[in-house]
């Protein structure tokens, strides 16, 4: 899969996760998006999803907080309902989505949570206990993350958080 391009962390609380990495490890600036919906299916049920997402950089890695906003079943909570709080996935992003969740399958893995939106689809894999791995593929991604570790390369520390709401 090459390098990974992202490592996934999920909070109860994005804002304070946030102003956590800015200010202990210094990354920024950030892209905050609110009420991203994902919808798919979820161990083979109808999956609905909506989350607030952050998305800041270290070097190469896109560093994504997630803190999901719905109580449906989803990957980013436990069977019973509880967050599951912490570092939860490595994600690749890939051009040829179908192919890659094909490369998956031929490794005897089956996607636990495959959704998506107008931007972006998402697959995520379970091949141990404990791990998650996910593959993100749309239009513009990788030119989306490039732009942005170039601007986290030349940031200044000023401005660390910029806002999208996707519902407005």
């Amino acid at each position: 899969m090459g390098a990974i391009d992202q490592i996934g962390h999920v909070t109860a609380d994005l804002d304070a996760a946030v102003a956590m990495w800015t200010s202990h490890l210094g990354v920024g600036p950030w892209t905050v998006y609110r009420n991203v919906r994902l919808t798919g299916d979820y161990r083979g049920l109808p999956a609905d999803v909506t989350i607030d997402v952050a998305l800041g950089y270290r070097g190469t890695v896109q560093i994504e907080l997630i803190q999901p906003t719905s109580d449906a079943p989803s990957p980013y909570r436990d069977d019973d309902g509880t967050l599951r709080e912490g570092v939860h996935h490595l994600a690749w992003v890939v051009e040829d989505f179908d192919t890659a969740v094909a490369l998956l399958g031929a490794h005897g893995l089956a996607p636990v949570f495959k959704a998506g939106n107008s931007a972006s689809q998402v697959a995520y894999f379970e091949p141990a206990p404990g791990v998650v791995w996910e593959l993100i593929a749309g239009e513009g991604m990788r030119a989306m993350m490039d732009a942005g570790m170039a601007a986290a390369a030349g940031w200044d520390g000023r401005d660390p958080v910029t806002e999208i709401d996707l519902a407005a």
